[in-house]
């Protein structure tokens, strides 16, 4: 199974979702939210060669000076899923034998840039969630909803709560 970065983002933030996008139920297509990232995406950054897509799994925002990753996310409200997602895009690359790479995740609405550091922990915490991930999107039965304030905003609202 390919584990893309989104799914591991979803992962972090809510297992129901990573389900149903890993399932091809896309909700995203309608999501006010979702269509402000993809412009902040189109408007930011235009010097960088984006999106860059490696073995059609992991989808890098942008790579600067060779080997500094960058992921751009419009707000820290999922602070913790981006790290994760970031941190999953170097464990990849790591597995590939790319050794010396950098990763920064830009918030460009808030003017601020996060280091990232991939840490031996984290490699294991990556192992486990994508075993997770490729146990969850099997299953036939759906996980729970979170039930969060989080949820409110998520393209798969009507789903879980409508």
């Amino acid at each position: 199974m390919n584990i893309t970065g989104i799914m591991i983002y979803y992962y972090f933030v809510c297992k129901r979702k990573l389900w149903y996008f890993a399932n091809e139920v896309n909700m995203e297509q309608n999501s006010e939210l979702v269509s402000i990232g993809k412009i902040l995406d189109e408007t930011t950054y235009t010097r960088e060669k984006k999106s860059i897509l490696i073995d059609n799994q992991i989808n890098i925002d942008f790579i600067q000076k060779g080997a500094i990753l960058h992921e751009v996310k419009k707000t820290k409200a999922i602070e913790e899923a981006g790290e994760w997602q970031i941190k999953y895009y170097m464990y990849y690359l790591e597995q590939k034998g790319v050794n010396t790479i950098e990763a920064k995740i830009d918030y460009p609405l808030l003017k601020q840039t996060k280091e990232i550091f991939l840490e031996d922990n984290d490699r294991k915490i990556l192992q486990e969630a994508i075993k997770d991930i490729e146990e969850i999107v099997k299953k036939e039965k759906i996980p729970n909803k979170l039930d969060d304030k989080i949820c409110r905003k998520c393209a798969y609202y009507d789903l879980c709560y409508i």
